[in-house]
């Protein structure tokens, strides 16, 4: 039945492209078929595919190394409550603070290169998955870990029993805003270093008024931005059949 809808959602969404392409022209919205046309030409060329290739490894890699900072930090804040407060001022401090301040003095540091553009994502990415990982530990059910307790359960079966598959859901929730954050990271660092991958076409085709190549790059981070949400979702229902078994 979701399936129905979503279908149902997206012929409305054509329609609504159809007329919004009639009424204000090409030269302003592409028409469906004037974007698939660009699409096909794009990959016969190649240039749609490298920079697909180009935006998925800056991406992929900026993502997974925030994954593997955050999650850990997050856990031990949430784990060790004093290290916790004392961290969590500077850690909503950053999260506070515009990732674009920060990307003179990446460049200043790392230059132009793939490493600016792989730490302009991590930092886009690192805190939604540090502050949710913090707060699912912070949710643990108190009942549960005073009977453990009461059971004789040690602090490290607590914490691998209780609070970890507790803090599960929070944790994709995290990294599914990551995922969200850091795809946009990868078009803002793609625009301000070298111009290169979907972000350097969506400039390039922006600047010459290429609209319908230009809704292709659109679409085509949409479509990755789908792609891993969806990823994750079902990582998540995956977890919550691991809770359940616990």
């Amino acid at each position: 039945m979701i399936v129905a809808y979503r279908f149902a959602i997206l012929f409305g969404l054509l329609a609504i492209w159809w007329a919004a392409a009639a009424r204000l022209g090409p030269n302003v919205i592409p028409t469906p078929t004037a974007t698939a046309e660009a699409a096909q030409r794009l990959f016969a060329d190649g240039r749609l595919v490298q920079a697909l290739a180009d935006s998925a490894t800056v991406y992929l890699s900026g993502y997974s190394l925030a994954a593997l900072v955050a999650i850990p930090v997050g856990l031990g804040m949430g784990a060790f409550g004093r290290l916790g407060k004392a961290l969590e001022v500077y850690v909503y401090a950053l999260s506070a603070t515009p990732r674009v301040a920060f990307i003179p003095l990446v460049i200043v540091l790392l230059g132009l290169g793939v490493e600016a553009k792989v730490f302009i994502v991590f930092l886009g990415a690192v805190m939604p998955i540090l502050i949710n990982t913090y707060a699912g530990v912070l949710a643990a059910d108190d009942d549960l870990i005073e009977m453990a307790r009461s059971a004789g359960a040690g602090r490290l079966r607590i914490f691998l029993k209780i609070v970890l598959p507790g803090a599960l859901p929070f944790v994709i929730a995290g990294l599914r805003l990551g995922a969200t954050i850091g795809l946009i990271n990868t078009v803002v660092a793609e625009l301000y270093t070298a111009v290169r991958g979907l972000g350097g076409l969506l400039a390039v085709y922006g600047n010459t008024f290429r609209m319908a190549e230009y809704f292709v790059v659109v679409l085509t981070l949409a479509a990755v931005g789908v792609t891993v949400t969806e990823g994750l979702r079902m990582l998540e229902q995956r977890f919550a059949r691991w809770r359940q078994s616990r």
